[in-house]
C-alpha cells in the first residue's frame, strides 16, 4: 500500500524540475510512474535514481497521435492511468521590439495544446471507468498579464480556463480535473531568468506540496501561498490600480 490514492501515474515532463521531483517522490512511495519526456537520457537518470517502479515512455506532447498511442501503451502494460500530471512547459521572454508569432505558436503548442492532447487521450476511458484524475501544471503567471510574459502567461491563462471548464463538464462523472499553479520553482526553465524571483522554491518542496494537494482531489493546488494569494487579490483590483502596481513594482524590475 502506498498511502496515496493512485497506483499508476503518468507524468508528462518528468525529466526535470517539478515533474522529476514528483516522479521520484511517487516512485519512492511505491506508485508506478510512467515517465514521459522527449529525450531518453534524463528519463533513464530518473529511473535509476528512483527506489521504486518507473517506466520510460518517450513523448512529444505536441503530437496528439503520439500522445494517444502512448496512453494506450501505458495502460496496456501497467493498468489504467489513475493520475496524469502534465508538467511539460516552455518559456521564452517576450520582446516588444521583436513580436514573434512563431514563438507564440510554439509556446501554445506545448503549454496549452499538449494538455489538450492528454485530456483527449484519457478522458473518454476515464469516463467509462468512472474514475481518474488529470492535473494540469499552469502558473500564477496565468492569473493576469505580466511584462515579458505575453506568450507564456497567455498560454497558462488558457490552461487555467481549460481546467475550469473541464472540471465543470466532468462534474459527477468520477473524473477529477485538477490545476496546479506554482510560483517560482528552481528549475532549468527558471534558472535563465534575469529578474528577481520572490519566494523561490526548490523542486522537492514543490513536489511535496503538489502531491499532498492532488491527493485530496481539490481543484487548485498553488504554492507558495504568500505569492499566490496576493496575486489573486491583485487580479481583483480596478484596472487603474492594477496597472499602477504592475508599472511600479513589476515593470521597473
Amino acid at each position: 500500500m502506498t498511502g496515496l490514492p493512485w497506483n499508476t501515474v503518468w507524468i508528462i515532463g518528468a525529466s526535470s524540475g517539478i515533474g522529476r521531483a514528483v516522479a521520484l517522490r511517487l516512485a519512492n512511495s511505491g506508485v508506478h510512474v510512467a515517465a514521459s519526456a522527449r529525450h531518453a537520457a534524463p528519463l533513464e537518470e530518473v529511473a535509476s535514481s528512483a527506489n521504486g517502479p518507473v517506466s520510460i515512455h518517450l513523448l512529444d506532447v505536441t503530437d496528439g497521435d503520439v500522445v494517444e498511442r502512448t496512453a494506450r501503451e501505458i495502460e496496456a502494460a501497467h493498468g489504467p492511468v489513475d493520475l496524469a500530471l502534465v508538467c511539460s512547459g516552455t518559456w521564452k521572454p517576450f520582446d516588444i521590439d521583436d513580436i514573434d508569432p512563431q514563438a507564440f505558436q510554439d509556446t501554445i503548442a506545448v503549454n496549452y495544446m499538449g494538455p489538450v492532447h492528454v485530456a483527449a487521450a484519457l478522458v473518454p476511458s476515464m469516463r467509462i471507468r468512472g474514475t481518474g484524475q488529470i492535473a494540469f501544471v499552469a502558473s500564477v503567471a496565468g492569473y493576469f498579464g505580466l511584462p515579458k510574459a505575453a506568450s507564456y502567461g497567455s498560454s497558462k491563462a488558457g490552461l487555467i480556463n481549460l481546467a475550469q471548464s473541464l472540471r465543470t463538464e466532468l462534474d459527477g462523472s468520477g473524473v477529477t480535473i485538477s490545476l496546479v499553479d506554482p510560483g517560482f520553482v528552481a528549475t532549468p526553465m527558471t534558472e535563465t531568468n534575469a529578474f528577481p524571483m520572490p519566494f523561490l522554491m526548490e523542486p522537492e518542496r514543490a513536489a511535496e506540496r503538489l502531491v499532498a494537494g492532488l491527493s485530496t482531489g481539490r481543484f487548485e493546488v498553488t504554492f507558495p501561498r504568500r505569492l499566490a494569494w496576493p496575486m489573486k487579490v491583485i487580479d481583483l483590483l480596478p484596472y487603474p490600480v492594477f496597472f499602477w502596481l504592475i508599472r511600479k513594482f513589476v515593470a521597473r524590475r
